[in-house]
């Protein structure tokens, strides 16, 4: 990386001898001349470090100091001191700032100074990109960079307390998004609640959501709590919140602006703490212009956004996801071991995907479950070009690849003694013959 300065100081002349010093040193350098300069540079641009004076009009170094120490920004403050000065630098260490140096200055020491503080940043910045991709990777499968950015983006929205709303095409992973989300968030040891908007009619989302009373309506025939109470103290997890009704969409709106929920049936409001994640595969921008979604809830939803690519976006994911699904099917099914080879390789890459990692997870279960013993089958892999469907492995083949599954694993733990695996199956050393041939496991 290129390191970002910027230089804060009410000397012009000071400016321009640190400019020149850094500039030379390969270093992109922006001036501020005082704090409150500074503070709105910061608000615009990104950069590594602050090299500040401590005495300015306005706004002087301790007051930027405590500026950036309370925004929480990723960057460092180094201070430029006068002689005399280095209780006050001493103290600012103390508020946070990272090192100081004073006037007049040796260009080597300032270096010195500077390029350590960088080096801080970016060893920073690497250990935040490595435990994003690690928390982010116990949900999902990936290589590419388009996730890794995506990664990075969850780890810093992820302890904030604000709400989420999750875009992208169907098959694309947006629950298992919003699961590294909570794991990695303040609220990760609480409940931890889903709800598919689509799975249910909008007449039942409401008493679903926010709970009803006895007889509230036809076949309430108990009280029931409601998502929004049980995931109290948690989160909630919104799949497909486009598909809401206008009147759940109201009462939504209610709850994110009032942290109250009303259960059908009742009086009183009662108080929720619930944070919302919500995913929707829908324009609901386009929604809200249809009037089909309310614009005030769409802005309440979308606190943050972030968007799950397409995998025909980030080919770099579709080896390493085909790798591990091959893995997963092949024990799955007692198959295998497999690999992926050039051939198959060339023929995963030559399809758009249009389904997603869905497709791509379905259409490797059937390659495993209906490809002969010892070899993959790729005319069974989709055409390019194709569009998805269901996964061509029906009920028989399924069933069929699993009861393989067992006998393997039967075997296994009977150390490849078939007379102790039958028992262990429960069926005759007859019956356990036939299967492994019908099965093609070898009786050698």
């Amino acid at each position: 990386m290129t390191p970002r300065i910027l230089v804060v100081d009410d000397d012009e002349g000071v400016r321009y001898t640190l400019r020149g010093v850094l500039e030379d040193a390969g270093m992109e350098v922006e001036e501020a001349v005082d704090g409150e300069d500074a503070w709105a540079k910061l608000d615009g641009e990104p950069f590594h470090l602050v090299l500040t004076d401590l005495r300015m009009p306005r706004l002087d170094g301790l007051g930027l100091l405590d500026r950036i120490v309370s925004s929480q920004k990723a960057l460092r403050v180094v201070l430029i001191t006068a002689h005399g000065s280095e209780r006050t630098a001493v103290d600012a260490m103390k508020r946070g700032a990272h090192d100081y140096f004073r006037k007049p200055f040796e260009p080597d020491e300032l270096l010195a100074v500077v390029e350590r503080a960088v080096e801080t940043v970016r060893l920073g910045a690497d250990n935040e990109r490595l435990e994003a991709e690690l928390n982010l990777s116990r949900s999902m499968v990936f290589a590419s960079e388009p996730m890794r950015r995506l990664a990075l983006l969850v780890q810093r929205v992820a302890p904030k307390e604000v709400t989420v709303l999750i875009t992208g095409e169907s098959g694309t992973g947006k629950e298992r998004l919003a699961e590294a989300i909570v794991r990695a968030s303040t609220r990760a040891d609480r409940p931890f609640v889903r709800f598919n908007c689509a799975a249910i009619t909008a007449e039942l989302a409401e008493a679903e959501l926010f709970g009803h009373a006895k007889g509230a309506f036809t076949g309430a025939v108990r009280s029931r709590t409601g998502l929004f109470r049980e995931a109290d103290g948690g989160t909630l997890f919104l799949d497909e919140v486009g598909e809401l009704d206008a009147r759940t969409q109201a009462k939504l709106l209610r709850v994110l602006q009032e942290g109250e929920v009303r259960p059908v049936g009742e009086d009183h409001p009662i108080s929720v703490d619930v944070r919302i994640l919500a995913a929707t595969h829908r324009d609901l921008a386009a929604q809200v212009a249809a009037g089909a979604f309310r614009d005030d809830l769409y802005y309440r939803l979308k606190v943050v956004n972030l968007h799950v690519p397409p995998l025909r976006e980030r080919p770099a994911d579709v080896d390493v996801l085909a790798r591990h699904f091959l893995d997963a099917f092949a024990e799955r099914f007692g198959a295998g071991p497999f690999h992926v080879s050039d051939a198959m390789r060339a023929r995963l890459e030559a399809h758009p995907w249009p389904g997603n990692v869905r497709e791509l997870r379905n259409e490797i279960e059937s390659l495993v479950a209906l490809s002969p013993p010892g070899a993959l089958d790729l005319d069974l892999l989709p055409a390019a070009g194709s569009a998805p469907g269901k996964a061509r492995a029906g009920l028989s083949q399924r069933l069929a690849a699993y009861e393989r599954g067992v006998l393997v694993e039967a075997l296994e733990a009977a150390d490849g003694n078939r007379t102790e695996a039958a028992k262990l199956l429960g069926i005759g050393r007859a019956t356990l013959y036939e299967k492994l041939d019908k099965h093609g496991i070898g009786r050698e």
